[in-house]
């Protein structure tokens, strides 16, 4: 039963990007009601109060109301913070550990492979195999 978890976890769908857009959308509410109850009112403070967020200003009868940019930067940012970290990070997290349970364990060489890499070095190395001497107890022909 995990396992099928795990599974669906780690694929990624059409029906997952689908729950992500809805947890986003009701995520961007809740950021949206507190810009409306606690960020705006702090900008208000900052920017000397007024009935616009942060204030504006007029060119040629055109109002610029750059609070609400402000606001809509400051939600961008906290919206981005929290799907990051506490979304994304934990994703990580467990799709890479997942992938180290999945690898399968290394086999150590035998000692036949590892005499073999002795030989086969020693050989590149430009060693070679030297003929046995007459001092250990073999004639020369």
């Amino acid at each position: 039963m995990l396992k099928g978890f795990q599974n669906f976890i780690l694929r990624g769908n059409v029906v997952d990007l689908a729950v992500g857009v809805v947890i986003g959308a009701a995520f961007s509410g809740i950021v949206t009601a507190f810009s409306a109850a606690f960020l705006n009112p702090l900008i208000k403070l900052a920017t000397g109060g007024g009935t616009r967020v942060g204030g504006a200003f007029v060119v040629n009868n055109v109002t610029f109301d750059y609070g609400t940019f402000i606001t809509a930067i400051i939600n961008f940012i906290l919206i981005a913070a929290v799907i990051y970290f506490l979304v994304v990070t934990p994703m990580n997290h467990l799709t890479t550990r997942f992938k180290q349970q999945d690898k399968p364990p290394v086999a150590e060489p035998s000692n036949e492979e590892k005499l073999l890499a002795e030989i086969r070095d020693a050989l590149r190395a430009g060693g070679g195999l030297q003929p046995p001497t007459a001092a250990q107890g073999e004639a020369r022909p």
